[in-house]
């Protein structure tokens, strides 16, 4: 009786530990090779803001090859998978970029780039909505996570256009903070 009892708590941790892995997958959109180079631009804001650009558009990059190959199987699946992480990077970027305008820190550089990524990422997200050939079965599996990355990305380009003319007006009175310090010069 107690080594059957043993046998159920042991397959009972198994299957937690499974669970927990693959939830753990979807919890945390970044790779670990990802996770550290965050880590190591922590206070470079324009490291660290064009390494979550880079890791959106591999998303996407990555989202389109899959829906491209023919020998995949669970294409709606693997396109709303594929849909949370990029919206996950996404608002990343976006929760990094308030903390460097609450820091002050001069972001100009990293937000044009983040423009431009803002009108591709609009481009791919919109073309994968109007995709031919898409049954309305499988564009229904992942309907809602794309129209919420449409409804995000168009909110925040917008924000990002509004927030480069206030940096670039800070930085005609100086009060900006050049580098990682965020202390206004």
């Amino acid at each position: 009786m107690k080594g059957i009892r043993q046998m159920g708590v042991c397959a009972g941790l198994s299957l937690t530990m499974v669970v927990g892995a693959a939830a753990q997958r979807h919890g945390d959109p970044f790779t670990p090779s990802e996770i550290d180079q965050i880590r190591d631009a922590s206070w470079e804001p324009q490291q660290r803001l064009a390494l979550y650009v880079k890791f959106a558009r591999a998303r996407l990059v990555g989202m389109e090859q899959m829906r491209s190959d023919p020998k995949v199987k669970d294409r709606a699946q693997q396109t709303h998978e594929r849909l949370s992480d990029f919206s996950a990077i996404y608002d990343e970027l976006n929760d990094n970029i308030d903390t460097y305008v609450d820091r002050k820190n001069d972001i100009r550089k990293p937000l044009k780039l983040i423009i431009e990524a803002d009108a591709e990422f609009q481009a791919k997200l919109l073309a994968l909505k109007d995709a031919a050939g898409v049954s309305a079965e499988e564009a229904r599996q992942y309907e809602f996570t794309l129209s919420n990355a449409l409804d995000t990305l168009n909110a925040s380009i917008e924000d990002h256009r509004k927030l480069l003319e206030e940096q670039q007006e800070a930085a005609k009175h100086k009060k900006l903070a050049k580098g990682g310090s965020g202390k206004p010069e």
